[in-house]
């Protein structure tokens, strides 16, 4: 029989102790704040009808959609002439589910399902896994963690500034510093456009624009000429994709644009209300005590995700590291229309745990505590110790402190060398004198000191030290 090379899919990762331990410190912090902000937690399944995600992100999310094959013979209603017509018309006979993309629509088809038992507004957070067919890279994954907080049943602007308070605290906990939360609107985007005078497809302006970080003026400039936008419209979008200064100097200096090229006509239309809705935003921001406006930005570049956003739009971003977005999300005004539900408003936000993750690694931001192992380790001297050592770890068990004996009699140094690799702060030494004098050698590998204790008195010094 030959030896397989085991091996897992592309762009899915074994996590060890270390790592799963890491990701739940983050996982941790994460819950407390969506918990403290008054979210309840909900789990969709990992399958959804591909009826329920196709149409949902656009052209692009569609084709990333990892399709299940129907149980059994799958390609049994599958004729000679769909074979001869494409994969369009053979998919819906050989797989009716899939992967979910995102937490959001799964979100949305809940929320319609439920809507006879769920008190709105509905805050609820989910943090579960997700599955995209995309090119792997770093920061980039197939299987990945999302953390989604959202709220349905309310137009308040007020959920947009808890978006950004709960942003701001859950990386401030983790040790982050130096983000930006960017902010726009969907209704600003709408004005550059119609400032064009309805040139060219509003999609493809908007692709282009979101596009300005990675790329750059010149090739933004390109792809918006390949599309068919004329020059002149061209060197508009600049005028005002490029202003500059604060949150309240981008706002007066768009406002003034807009209103020269006769975009703001009624307070309802869409670049009136979106800059509207970022001043109060503000405003909701500035009247809670904010105390990080360096932090947001109202980035007129921001297009994210305009296959189903309609309102403020949000990403954040590291600046100390090499990472793309970290988290984002928006208002969705008719998410749950597509399941029978119109009208039914909702905003939400997602933090990318696995790009969190490798950032804390690279600034090397986890605490020690983060690492998930015992506090003590028991030494193995002999046979005739196991007595009394056994005892000895119920005793630490008992008083909640996580302990283990060494398995084996063997060597000292060879159970200190696995406590040190380990990452056990403490051993515990009961050798044949001491153990005939009812006490135990106390060592603390960290800091390389060692007492002795009364035996019965182990568990109440560990607290202390601990």
């Amino acid at each position: 029989m030959s030896v397989q090379k085991p091996s897992i899919p592309k762009g899915t990762r074994d996590f060890g102790p270390v790592q799963v331990a890491r990701r739940n410190y983050i996982f941790g912090v994460i819950r407390r704040v969506f918990e403290k902000f008054g979210f309840a937690p909900l789990e969709t399944p990992t399958m959804e009808n591909l009826a329920v995600l196709t149409g949902k992100y656009g052209d692009e999310g569609d084709q990333l959609l990892f399709k299940i094959l129907n149980s059994g013979d799958f390609a049994k209603d599958v004729t000679a002439e769909d074979l001869t017509a494409g994969a369009k018309k053979i998919l819906p006979k050989v797989a009716e589910k899939g992967l979910r993309y995102d937490l959001t629509v799964p979100f949305a088809r809940y929320v319609v399902m439920n809507r006879g038992q769920l008190t709105l507004p509905f805050k609820r957070y989910q943090i579960q896994p997700v599955w995209r067919a995309d090119r792997p890279q770093r920061g980039r994954y197939r299987e990945f963690v999302q953390c989604d907080a959202d709220v349905v049943g309310t137009n308040s602007l007020l959920c947009e500034a808890e978006i950004v308070l709960m942003i701001n605290e859950v990386l401030s906990t983790l040790g982050l510093t130096d983000f930006t939360i960017k902010i726009n609107h969907r209704g600003v985007l709408s004005g550059i456009y119609q400032a064009l005078g309805g040139v060219g497809r509003e999609s493809d302006l908007f692709v282009a624009i979101d596009k300005l970080d990675k790329i750059g003026r010149d090739g933004v400039t390109k792809e918006l000429l390949e599309r068919g936008f004329p020059q002149a419209a061209v060197d508009k979008v600049f005028g005002y994709l490029e202003v500059s200064g604060s949150f309240d100097e981008k706002l007066a200096a768009l406002r003034a644009a807009f209103g020269q090229d006769g975009v703001l006509t009624e307070a309802t239309a869409g670049p009136a209300k979106g800059l509207q809705d970022l001043t109060e935003v503000q405003q909701y921001l500035q009247d809670f005590g904010f105390q990080h406006f360096e932090r947001l930005d109202f980035d007129v570049t921001l297009a994210r995700g305009l296959s189903y956003y309609t309102g403020c739009i949000f990403e954040v971003k590291v600046n100390n590291v090499q990472m793309g977005s970290i988290s984002g999300g928006g208002r969705y005004d008719n998410l749950t229309g597509s399941f029978g539900l119109p009208g039914l408003s909702g905003v939400g936000f997602s933090f990318g745990v696995d790009r969190i993750y490798d950032v804390l690694e690279e600034l090397q931001l986890f605490p020690e505590g983060a690492v998930a192992a015992p506090l003590c380790l028991v030494a193995n001297f002999d046979a005739e110790g196991r007595s009394t050592v056994l005892p000895l770890l119920r005793q630490l068990r008992d008083a909640g402190l996580s302990a283990e004996l060494y398995p084996e009699v063997s060597k000292l140094k060879k159970q200190f060398e696995y406590a040190d690799k380990r990452g056990i702060r403490f051993m515990i030494l009961a050798g044949s004198e001491e153990r005939a004098n009812g006490v135990v050698k106390l060592r603390d590998m960290r800091a390389g000191t060692e007492q002795t204790v009364a035996a019965a008195e182990v568990a109440a010094a560990l607290q202390i030290l601990a």
